[in-house]
């Protein structure tokens, strides 16, 4: 009665759902884009014929029947690589020094590290929620084996786990006077988008002034609900309070922002034990298994964390 998912359809259509695009998912996937469309067919076949995306020549959507196969997935998923971790896995231990762009401070970042701990207790994960930048330059100095963060304009290092936009926010109420320098809401440097909206005022010749800075998002949060000013921030993500900027304020696009995982030189401080009895696959490095949890979860890292 049913079709069996396969498993490598299932990961296919997962990073299809995270980058919103055919030819990105086989890139992550290191596949021909006709094998991207392929696996997604023969899903759509085994779901009964539902469709999972829209799509067109500018854009993929995921269809109300897609956003459902979603949960579906990374659960079958999870139960996958359960029994396979039973059966023929190894247990990872030793120290894992992982570091976390601000953005995700109200995102599902925290569901996906949890399971990571409950499938892995035996590692010790260090956490560092920074600036993009900093986390850039504390991985480059070997002080970071895994980094989650924005990708630098231009660059094109690392793993892409997501793509958005940049956009303006502020508070509802707020009104950008166009005679007047823009009050700019701003993580201080190296802040990746801090240069960003700084670089795109400027080539605009637009004039600015800072009213507020913060290493923190909870403080530029709360400087944008008090109406002090706009910030520039991913569209996928904005807080709570906060709305896109009218267009009739005038300001320039800020563009797109790739999300990515980056690797550092040493990869984790850590060794996999293999099960008893067990002739397991090749090792891999702590920050490859958590890389792996965080892009089975990609699409939780532009949802909102349930505050209830």
């Amino acid at each position: 009665m049913y079709d069996m998912y396969d498993p490598a359809q299932l990961r296919t259509f997962l990073a299809v759902a995270q980058t919103l695009s055919f030819t990105q998912a086989a890139r992550r996937l290191d596949v021909r884009q006709s094998t991207v469309s392929q696996h997604v067919r023969r899903l759509e076949a085994a779901a009964g014929d539902r469709q999972l995306f829209t799509r067109d020549t500018h854009s993929v959507e995921l269809t109300e029947d897609g956003e459902a196969m979603l949960g579906f997935a990374r659960t079958i998923l999870a139960a996958h690589e359960r029994a396979a971790a039973y059966f023929f896995g190894t247990r990872l231990r030793g120290r894992l020094r992982f570091g976390a762009s601000e953005d995700f401070v109200l995102t599902r970042l925290p569901e996906i590290l949890e399971s990571f701990r409950t499938d892995h207790p035996e590692v010790d994960l260090e956490l560092s929620v920074e600036l993009s930048g900093t986390l850039h330059e504390r991985l480059a100095a070997g002080e970071l084996d895994l980094v989650l963060a924005k990708r630098r304009g231009g660059d094109t290092h690392g793993e892409l786990v997501w793509q958005s936009t940049l956009t303006w926010i502020g508070a509802p109420r707020l009104r950008i006077d166009p005679e007047r320098p823009v009050p700019l809401i701003l993580f201080p440097a190296p802040g990746i988008t801090r240069a960003r909206a700084l670089e795109v005022l400027e080539a605009d010749g637009r004039a600015w002034r800072i009213a507020c800075t913060s290493a923190s998002l909870s403080g530029l949060i709360a400087a944008a609900r008090a109406g002090l000013g706009v910030m520039a921030h991913t569209r996928g993500l904005i807080p709570p309070g906060l709305v896109p900027v009218p267009a009739r304020a005038g300001l320039p696009e800020l563009g797109g922002v790739d999300f990515v995982l980056l690797h550092g030189r040493r990869g984790g401080h850590g060794r996999r034990e293999r099960a008893p009895g067990a002739a397991g696959p090749s090792d891999r490095s702590l920050a490859d298994a958590l890389a792996a949890a965080i892009l089975a979860g990609g699409d939780r890292l532009h949802r909102p964390a349930d505050t209830r």
